[in-house]
């Protein structure tokens, strides 16, 4: 019985000296990533080479920027977030605290080890920091794992939101949703009503569905997964019965 017991404190002991030493590796191969500034940075060389990629081969001139600014949650439409969050099945994100401390590395932990997070709020904020880990252009499981710790600790939950909006990808040069908003329904984001804000959820994670509703393809299931959405919404109320309502009234905004 002491072998056993001296036999799992080593373990402990040895597991207590490699985990961080592991983790201390992987974040130094990986880009520098102390701050929003940091973020930025990276991001803004990729995404206007992106955006400039696209530019270059038009006639025409087209009056979407091409500088990538930093991302204002606060500009964001609020509906837009709603939809956003209740399908990534947080619909309470908002009203939880910032997951940290021992449940955020366990999380990680569990994550890099076997590949899936264990339930709850803090799931979305460790998703939401991968995906951008994903748009620094970090690949592997454990570099994703240490790239996403490092983001948690200086972005707050509506930042995290911002930045993964701002750095989607759909197409060649569409980055972000006021890119494909424009491209969509040539408006701008914050010209968009709540109608054509859960038409663009469609296009937006977990969907996919950007080339369907380019191409207004099948518009009679559009609209009804559009207003499937919308029906949702009111039931998680986040936003009210009428609102809802009164938009699955109006026709797909891809159609005008």
């Amino acid at each position: 019985m002491k072998s056993l017991l001296w036999i799992v404190l080593f373990m402990l002991g040895l597991a207590g000296v490699l985990i961080p030493l592991t983790y201390l590796y992987t974040a130094s191969k990986l880009p520098q990533l102390e701050s929003e500034f940091d973020v930025d940075k990276l991001l803004k060389h990729s995404i206007e080479g992106e955006r400039m990629s696209l530019r270059a081969g038009q006639s025409e001139r087209n009056p979407r920027p091409i500088a990538f600014n930093r991302p204002d949650f606060s500009r964001l439409p609020k509906d837009l977030v709603a939809l956003y969050i209740r399908h990534m099945e947080c619909p309470r994100y908002f009203q939880t605290p910032r997951e940290d401390g021992a449940a955020w590395a366990w999380r990680l932990f569990v994550g890099a080890t076997v590949g899936t997070a264990p339930p709850g709020e803090g799931a979305c904020e460790r998703l939401l920091a991968m995906r951008i880990a994903q748009g620094l252009g970090i690949s592997g499981n454990l570099q994703l794992t240490v790239a996403a710790h490092r983001l948690h600790a200086f972005m707050q939950k509506d930042q995290l939101i911002a930045y993964d909006l701002a750095i989607l990808y759909f197409e060649r040069g569409v980055v972000g949703v006021e890119d494909a908003a424009f491209t969509l329904f040539k408006k701008e984001l914050s010209d968009l009503q709540l109608p054509e804000l859960a038409e663009l959820q469609l296009a937006l994670p977990p969907f996919y569905r950007y080339w369907d509703i380019r191409q207004c393809k099948n518009p009679t299931v559009l609209r009804q997964d559009r207003d499937t959405l919308l029906a949702d919404l009111a039931g998680w109320k986040l936003v009210s019965e009428d609102r809802a309502r009164n938009a699955t009234s109006q026709k797909l905004g891809c159609l005008e």
